[in-house]
């Protein structure tokens, strides 16, 4: 017996970040969505160990006591005899919060599944930045250190394809090489994007601020940038969070589809996935 949740990959559309508390922690003010594209956990009934890990993108991922997964189902409380099967088929530290939303979809099942309470905000927190906005699972306006999540206009009907070249950029070397801590925050909209173009046109002027440091200490992202903007049906382009994940818009599923078989033909080292865009749910390409 077994039930199932899933963890969708995160995006950051845009990502400024616009200061620097004296604690250490940056302020961010991000516009976040999400791909149909991400892991899957199930909880196990007579599972042999609190947590399983498979999946092409598992290798070198601990089960130990500090994996997200294993630190939210302690907030939450494993049943006895029970325990978590991960799939992972999101790069491991790849700026997409492959490690939050696995975090943030054991909290959905075992609250739902095991009748436990969501814990608090400030423990939901400290798992991690993303953790609350992965756990909300829209897209959202997110600022602070990552804790407060505001409506945003609806997003219109796009595809996005994720790229990783296969290279971990730390996130605090990344923040270390960022040169300016105080930029501007995300310039709203007025009100809802009235077609495609006009949401792509406010998406060119906002920033992601990590995207220079971050190719800075791994030039091959600058590379999959490259190749995305090179793409003939791409509408745009950008790195994800800390990277090194980048992501291309489309206007529809063939032309996404149509991009990952061109990007993998090329460059058959790379991961690439795609999905579509402000989806929580999982959405197979085949579909």
């Amino acid at each position: 017996m077994s039930r199932a949740e899933f963890a969708a990959a995160k995006i950051n559309l845009a990502l400024h970040v616009t200061g620097q508390r004296a604690d250490g922690y940056h302020l961010l003010d991000s516009l976040v969505s999400f791909a149909g594209v991400g892991d899957s956990l199930r909880l196990v009934t007579g599972a042999t160990a609190a947590l399983q890990i498979t999946g092409a993108e598992g290798r070198g991922l601990s089960p130990g006591e500090d994996n997200l997964v294993l630190r939210a189902a302690r907030l939450c409380g494993l049943p006895y005899g029970q325990g978590i099967e991960l799939e992972k088929r999101l790069p491991l530290a790849s700026g997409i919060g492959g490690g939050s939303a696995d975090a943030a979809a054991a909290l959905r099942l075992l609250t739902r599944e095991a009748g436990a309470v969501l814990p608090s905000a400030d423990q939901i927190l400290a798992l991690g930045a993303d953790v609350p906005v992965c756990l909300s699972g829209r897209s959202c306006r997110m600022s602070g250190v990552g804790e407060i999540l505001s409506p945003f206009p609806e997003l219109p009907e796009l595809w996005a394809v994720l790229v990783n070249p296969r290279v971990e950029v730390p996130t605090p070397a990344v923040f270390r090489a960022l040169k300016v801590k105080d930029n501007p925050s995300l310039t709203l909209p007025e009100g809802a994007f009235s077609e495609t173009a006009a949401f792509l046109d406010w998406l060119a002027e906002q920033r992601n601020d990590l995207e220079e440091p971050a190719i800075s200490l791994a030039p091959e992202i600058g590379t999959v940038l490259d190749v995305l903007w090179d793409l003939p049906e791409a509408l745009f382009a950008r790195m994800s969070g800390s990277g090194a994940t980048c992501f291309a818009l489309f206007a529809c599923k063939s032309d996404a589809l149509r991009a990952v078989y061109k990007v993998q033909g090329s460059y058959p080292d790379w991961w690439v996935a795609a999905g579509a865009l402000g989806h929580a749910a999982e959405v197979s390409p085949g579909a």
